[in-house]
C-alpha cells in the first residue's frame, strides 16, 4: 500500500457512481430492501393521499408501504439478454494475472451498457478451446458429419 488516499474506495469516504437518487413513479417496479429486496409495483406515491409509497406484488397480492423518502427502494434492472464484444479492446494485465475483454451488455428493455469480462488464465484456456471447436463447426460444410 502506498499510504496515499484512494477516494474511489467507499472506505475512504467517497461514494461510487453519480446516479441520482431513485424516486419511483406510478407503475414502476421497485425492490424494497426493507423487505428482503421484494419487488413490487408502485401503486401509490407519497403526497397523493398517502404519506408513504405503496407497493403491490406484480402478480397481485397484499400491498405494503415504503418510506416517503424512498430510502429503502431500489430500481429493478432490466434483465440481460446477451453480451457482444466491443472492437478489439482486449488486454492482459500481468500483475493481476488476468485478461480483460470489453463487452456490450444488452438488456431486455432494449438498453445496453458497457462492461468488462475478466478472465483468468484458466478461463482464457477454456474460452480458446470452446471457440476453436465452434470455429471448426462453422468451417465444416453443411451436411458434413463431425
Amino acid at each position: 500500500m502506498s499510504g496515499r488516499p484512494t477516494p474511489h474506495l467507499p472506505s475512504q469516504g467517497a461514494e461510487l457512481g453519480t446516479a441520482a437518487p431513485f424516486y419511483p413513479q406510478l407503475g414502476e417496479l421497485a425492490a424494497d430492501t426493507a423487505k428482503d429486496s421484494r419487488v413490487g409495483v408502485v401503486v401509490t406515491l407519497p403526497g397523493e393521499g398517502a404519506v408513504t409509497y405503496h407497493l403491490r406484488p406484480p402478480g397481485g397480492g397484499a400491498e405494503w408501504s415504503a418510506p416517503a423518502d424512498a430510502s429503502t427502494l431500489k430500481p429493478v434492472p432490466a434483465k440481460v439478454t446477451h453480451a457482444t464484444l466491443l472492437a478489439a479492446d482486449m488486454v492482459y494485465d500481468p500483475r493481476a494475472k488476468q485478461g480483460s475483454v470489453a463487452t456490450l451488455v444488452h438488456h431486455e428493455d432494449g438498453s445496453s451498457s458497457e462492461a468488462a469480462l475478466i478472465l483468468t488464465p484458466s478461463d482464457m484456456e477454456q474460452l480458446h478451446a470452446h471457440t476453436g471447436r465452434i470455429l471448426a463447426d462453422h468451417e465444416r460444410l453443411p451436411g458434413e458429419a463431425p
